[in-house]
This record gives structure tokens, C-alpha cells and sequence, in this order.
């Protein structure tokens, strides 16, 4: 798993918890170091295990704890990076719903060693979708609970009011449906997708 994963759930811990709790939780998994770095590539078992800790540490099943890390980096300051390459993908949560399907490959423009599970989004009205999140090869972690916990928080940060669900696993990936209701609920965040004119 590529450390920016794995320091983005130590972000996580750290932000919302304490440095405390995640010592606690780096003593329990045992891996030989303290913390992940950024631009190293860590064995899939570790991450894992740092997330079954801090479920245990939580008293949080899994998936929960992987919603909250997917709502953190969208709205924590620190990680406003992710919430900055997702606002391009459109000025309306239904044009930023639509270019889902490119995320992985604009992630990878940012970092080429960076792999992240293809999205498919299917329109089935003007308010229905549904997204399915394709699994990496040989990967316990589901990341289709950190992509609704996103998806929560940009719609908040879109202003939009949308109902969320993750429908489970299949042989296709994990499929979760969107159901807009309203796409200008209430004001959203400023974002410039250009840069503002120097005079």
C-alpha cells in the first residue's frame, strides 16, 4: 500500500484522537517503526492491521472507521490538497460526480506511483447513480467505505443534499447509490476553479 494511504489514516488518528492513541496503536501492530512515510510502499498486511486496531480502539467496525478517514480528507484543513483535486472535477456535485471515473489517472498525473481503485459511474435519472469501486488485486481494505465517506463531505462542501449508500460487495467491486435531492440544498463552500486575475 503506497505510504501516502497509510500516512493519510495516520493523519487521521493523530488529528482526530491524539498522537497518543496512535503510538498505542503502532505498539499493538508492531510493525518496526513508528510511523509511515509518504513516498514508501508498505506490505498490504500492515495496513490491515493499523486498521483493525483502531477499530478495536474505537469500539468502531472497520468500514466505520474507513468512512470517517474518507469524511477527514475531505474537510480536516490539513489535507485540503484532496478536497482541492476533487472540486475540479466540476463546479455542481453532479459535474464532480461525472468525473469520478478519471480520479485514478489524475492521481497518478500528481503522484505516478500512486494506484487507487477505478470508479465506475452509472446515471440511471437525473438524480440516481450509482458508483462502483473496483478492487485492487490483493487488497483486504474496502475502500468503497473511504470514497462514501467522501462522497458525504463533498456534498456538504457542494452544498448539495444527497443520500448515500453502500449496497456491499460483489465480484464487480463495492456498489454504493447516490440519490441526489437537491442540488443547491444550501451554500457550499467557495472554491475558484481558475486563478484569480493579478491586476
Amino acid at each position: 500500500m503506497h505510504g501516502l494511504i497509510n500516512q493519510s489514516i495516520q493523519g487521521f488518528v493523530c488529528d482526530t484522537y491524539g498522537h497518543t492513541m496512535w503510538d498505542g496503536i503502532m505498539r499493538q501492530v508492531d510493525p518496526g517503526f513508528a510511523e509511515f512515510e509518504a513516498m514508501l510502499i508498505y506490505e498490504d498486511d500492515i495496513t490491515a492491521a493499523v486498521i483493525h486496531a483502531i477499530s478495536k480502539a474505537l469500539d468502531k467496525p472497520p468500514e466505520e472507521v474507513l468512512e470517517d478517514v474518507g469524511t477527514y480528507l475531505i474537510s480536516h484543513p490539513k489535507v485540503g490538497a484532496v478536497r482541492r483535486l476533487l472540486r475540479f472535477g466540476g463546479v455542481t456535485f453532479e459535474e464532480f460526480l461525472h468525473s469520478l471515473d478519471d480520479l485514478p489517472a489524475r492521481a497518478k498525473l500528481a503522484v505516478p506511483d500512486l494506484i487507487l481503485p477505478r470508479l465506475e459511474l452509472r446515471d440511471h435519472s437525473p438524480q440516481l447513480f450509482s458508483l462502483t469501486v473496483q478492487p485492487l488485486p490483493n487488497v483486504q481494505v474496502l475502500f468503497g467505505h473511504v470514497v462514501l465517506g467522501a462522497l458525504r463531505a463533498m456534498a456538504d462542501d457542494y452544498g448539495a443534499l444527497v443520500f448515500l449508500e453502500h449496497r456491499g460487495e460483489s465480484e464487480a467491486g463495492e456498489m454504493i447509490d447516490i440519490t441526489l435531492l437537491e442540488a443547491a440544498f444550501a451554500e457550499g463552500n467557495s472554491f475558484e476553479l481558475g486563478m484569480r486575475p493579478t491586476s
